[in-house]
């Protein structure tokens, strides 16, 4: 193929393959083997994202998060994968600790997974409140807010103030786009924010994530992944993406098989 004449539809449509087969686009690399320069791959790029079909992050661009779906739809999707990545996550829950447990789907599944044990959780997520509210044992603390009907997640001003009061043992982050490069990211500028409060304040930051949100991103920043504490896997997961969050530091879990 002449790459110097590739046509619009043509060079998108090559950056989409190769995103596909790599995981990942380098604005450089596709400049030097499309004989375009970096301005034009970069317009390319800017195009794809518009259109929902990637990411851009520093450099280049990532496949789109997965996690674009409302709330009650990703209920519904993969909930037995789910339900094992939250028996791992809450091997780390012990008598007394504080919680905080992030709006998500895979976070719901952890709340109904928590042990009989004596705990504090706080949540801006009211499906997890509603998991929560007939556990004696466990002191509920619901934080208020903007309710976004995408992440079922309470937002704005009035919930920053009450996570900026938190100190948890334990943040459950819910992260839409996970990759051991461009960390940590969600659809939601406020959320991000949330999120970001939150795990500078907590002892333990831990994200729970099926095998489809790794290498893929949202377009909001959250964290770096080096600032994770805890990540569970599944038990199939990327081995490449999972062997990056190791070498930051990251200690991992993983989920049994089925």
């Amino acid at each position: 193929m002449n790459t110097a004449n590739l046509l619009l539809k043509e060079r998108h449509a090559l950056i989409r393959q190769r995103l596909l087969a790599d995981g990942r686009v380098l604005a450089l690399d596709l400049a030097q083997q499309l004989n375009v320069s970096e301005d034009t791959i970069r317009r390319d790029l800017r195009d794809l994202a518009a259109a929902g079909l990637c990411t851009r992050v520093y450099g280049g661009a990532l496949p789109p998060s997965p996690a674009a779906a409302p709330l009650a739809e990703r209920r519904m999707q993969a909930p037995f994968r789910k339900a094992r990545l939250a028996q791992a996550a809450v091997t780390l829950v012990s008598a007394g600790d504080v919680l905080f447990i992030d709006a998500g789907s895979t976070n719901l599944a952890i709340a109904e997974a928590l042990p009989r044990l004596p705990l504090t959780v706080a949540t801006n997520a009211a499906a997890v409140a509603l998991a929560l509210l007939e556990r004696p044992e466990i002191a509920l603390i619901m934080v208020g807010g903007r309710v976004d009907a995408r992440s079922g997640a309470n937002l704005g001003a009035a919930a920053l103030r009450d996570a900026e009061r938190m100190r948890p043992d334990i943040f459950f982050l819910g992260a839409c786009g996970i990759d051991a490069e461009a960390g940590l990211s969600c659809f939601n500028y406020e959320e991000a924010e949330f999120k970001r409060s939150l795990a500078a304040a907590s002892k333990a930051v831990l994200v729970a994530a099926t095998r489809e949100k790794f290498g893929t991103a949202a377009p909001f920043a959250v964290l770096p992944a080096a600032h994770l504490t805890h990540l569970v896997l599944e038990h199939d997961a990327d081995s490449k993406q999972a062997a990056q969050f190791d070498r930051q530091g990251v200690q991992l879990l993983y989920a049994a098989a089925a």
